[in-house]
């Protein structure tokens, strides 16, 4: 999925349209280009350091815990985000591409040798997932916001492999049931004619 989000950064229309608003509210679009890269930059250090000493917890109840999925577009958690998605995004599109395709590489071997244990990214909160979770976590982050920077750019959004959508799918399913309940879940995905206005995980 990386390989395939990194593609977007390779756009020729990016640079044009880089500081201009994306599809996703608040956010330029060379920052949310950042905050799409920034799903798979932060995976080489977590992988390299220490087991952490936060307790481990599932992959549901770290959504339970997340600040920023009821966050205001004003909030602190919501303004660093954004932040954090300009500040990787300082020195443009080509640096921005490279930084990923190195990250990339890199993760290839780490991956490989890396078993599945617990990690974390400290900016979540006080907790640890373990690593095969937290790779789910970053794959919705990559089909989300790449259909954000692909609509951004009036470009056709990327298609993923069958096997990831069905896990990013089966995590925002699994959201949308928390949020709604069974009952509008069920109809929108079964009954054109009772379906809810919107199922939307978060």
């Amino acid at each position: 999925m990386s390989r395939i989000a990194a593609g977007l950064l390779r756009e020729p229309r990016l640079a044009t349209v880089w500081g201009e608003r994306s599809a996703l509210a608040e956010f330029s679009v060379g920052g949310l280009a950042g905050h799409l890269a920034y799903q798979v930059l932060a995976i080489p250090q977590i992988v390299r350091e220490p087991i952490p000493m936060e307790p481990t917890i599932t992959l549901l109840e770290h959504y339970a815990r997340v600040q920023w999925i009821d966050a205001k577009l004003d909030d602190e958690i919501s303004v660093r985000i954004r932040a954090g998605g300009d500040q990787l995004a300082v020195d443009g599109p080509q640096a921005l591409a490279e930084q990923l395709d190195a990250a990339i590489q890199q993760l290839e071997s780490d991956l490989s040798t890396t078993p599945d244990r617990s990690v974390r990214i400290s900016l979540w909160g006080p907790w640890s997932l373990m690593l095969d979770d937290m790779l789910v976590t970053r794959m919705m982050e990559l089909a989300v916001h790449s259909d954000d920077l692909a609509v951004s750019l009036g470009v056709p959004t990327p298609a993923f492999p069958d096997s990831a959508m069905q896990v990013v799918v089966d995590l925002l399913t699994r959201l949308a049931l928390r949020r709604h309940g069974q009952t509008p879940v069920l109809r929108a995905l079964s009954r054109s004619e009772r379906s809810p206005a919107s199922i939307a995980a978060f």
